[in-house]
């Protein structure tokens, strides 16, 4: 159903629950911001990838979404979508390199499909025993594919699911100790080698962008019992601690890496959900730089333009770390340095961490979004909108808001 310009300018958010039993519109000016907003998905329960998974083609003309049928594309310039794989698909990767798309199917099957052919190769089915975890990583030469896994111990069940003999918590699941490892699998042949065996909780493994043998994965569990993120070598070397915490209940975590694959970033609250970050780990140096945030502004995930210059937050929820007083809302960050006035020697600096500050701009009102549902904001590669997903019309939708300011229409 669409609108005109000219009438949904007049919408408040009140009015928006009128839509809900309707099917939400394309395309609306948010009344409180003034940022355009576009419906991507057509099929209610369509969602976005996770913050962190590349879902943009290296050209930067399609993007990969999910929908209760299996996997979508939509062209970025028409909005045409298009059905890509019918059925089960998870873990879902697309390569910034080649166009093709990695999931895993039913019985651990892992596949490539061509994003334009839809043509679909069975690269290799994962032994039964290997219970896969909620990520996968794609190497930037597009020859491997990273990921962990919870060996079978003879517990049963699905070991990924927050449930360990009857308790749903994130503090048992992380005190079970069960027996994990990571696994590489060669694109081309199918070979699946396993290392780094260990009894942390191994999650949300990413490979860098750039480096095509660097692997970043986390400790999971109750942040502030666990220094989170760690990288590691596609051999098993090099492995390296990112940030290690200094205070009780300092937090940090949601890792990812910037899109030149210079900088890791990650959610820092020094300690939780009283002082708020954005941390920047140099990979090359081990230097790093923090944002700092205001409480309102903190967001549950983070992302980074293409060119580094500006970044995003999908805000959280009355039940986030940041509550009471975060705010519910899209935003756009820019960074901008406290200025050093210093008379140190570089010498005398080396080891200090570089801070900044967020000027935050607010893009879309998600004060009906259900937070149960993250929004996992993610920049288009031209760096001119940011793709989130959201209920906040009802239904669940792929939606992408402007950064530039609409123009209104004399």
């Amino acid at each position: 159903m669409r609108r005109t310009t000219a009438l949904l300018l007049t919408l408040t958010w009140a009015s928006f629950p009128a839509f809900a039993a309707e099917e939400p519109p394309t395309e609306w000016i948010d009344p409180d911001t003034g940022h355009r907003v576009v419906r991507l998905s057509r099929e209610p329960g369509s969602e976005s990838l996770y913050f962190h998974y590349n879902s943009y083609t290296a050209e930067g003309d399609k993007m990969v979404f999910t929908t209760p049928h299996g996997l979508a594309t939509v062209d970025l310039r028409s909005r045409a979508v298009e059905p890509l794989v019918e059925g089960s698909a998870s873990n879902v990767i697309v390569s910034r390199k080649t166009r093709q798309a990695f999931y895993i199917g039913d019985s651990n099957a892992v596949y490539a499909v061509n994003i334009d052919t839809h043509n679909t190769r069975l690269i290799t089915k994962l032994p039964v025993e290997m219970h896969v975890g909620s990520a996968f990583g794609v190497s930037a030469d597009d020859k491997l594919l990273a990921g962990s896994f919870v060996k079978d111990d003879g517990t049963g069940g699905q070991p990924f699911q927050l449930s360990v003999a009857g308790n749903r918590s994130l503090e048992a699941r992380w005190a079970a100790r069960r027996p994990m490892a990571l696994f590489t699998v060669n694109v081309d042949t199918g070979t699946v080698k396993t290392f780094h065996g260990s009894t942390d909780w191994l999650n949300h493994v990413q490979m860098s962008p750039t480096d095509p043998t660097l692997i970043m994965f986390c400790h999971e569990g109750p942040w502030h019992n666990v220094d989170r993120t760690w990288t590691i070598r596609t051999d098993g070397t090099g492995l390296t601690r990112i940030h290690s915490r200094t205070m009780l209940m300092e937090i940090e975590g949601h890792e990812f890496f910037g899109q030149d694959g210079k900088t890791i970033w990650y959610d820092l609250q020094t300690p939780k959900s009283q002082v708020f970050w954005l941390g920047g780990y140099e990979i090359a140096t081990g230097g790093r730089t923090w944002y700092h945030l205001e409480r309102d502004e903190w967001s549950v995930h983070y992302n980074v333009s293409s060119d580094g210059k500006l970044f995003a937050g999908d805000g959280g929820g009355p039940n986030s770390v940041a509550a009471p007083g975060n705010g519910q809302w899209i935003y756009l960050f820019h960074p901008e340095m406290v200025r050093d006035a210093t008379d140190f020697t570089p010498e005398q600096k080396r080891g200090l961490i570089k801070t900044g500050v967020f000027r935050s701009e607010r893009l879309v009102n998600l004060s009906k979004h259900d937070y149960n549902l993250e929004p996992n904001v993610s920049f288009t590669p031209d760096n001119k909108w940011i793709v989130f997903r959201s209920n906040m019309l009802g239904p669940t939708h792929v939606y992408a808001v402007e950064v530039a300011k609409a123009k209104e229409k004399p």
